[in-house]
């Protein structure tokens, strides 16, 4: 290919990338400006609630989890009979 034709292709080609991560959201935390794009998923109420009941469940099962070895490691430490 000719270089007369290929680097302005080129040069065409790299300021429209630019140009559209300028507008692109960056991952799906961010909303795109203007008119571009949604809201993103994880923005919306129901998937909030669904991220604190999830996060909630997690936290309690930790506290279960912590709960069970402390009382197993009491029992062994002092066993009652």
């Amino acid at each position: 290919m000719f270089d007369r034709l290929y680097f302005p292709i080129l040069s065409a080609l790299a300021l429209a990338m630019i140009a559209l991560a300028l507008v692109w959201p960056q991952g799906l935390g961010d909303r795109s400006p203007g008119p571009f794009g949604h809201t993103p998923v994880q923005q919306t109420a129901a998937m909030q609630a669904a991220m604190k009941r999830e996060a909630d469940a997690a936290n309690r099962r930790t506290t279960q989890a912590k709960a069970a070895v402390s009382e197993a490691q009491a029992r062994a430490i002092a066993p009652t009979q």
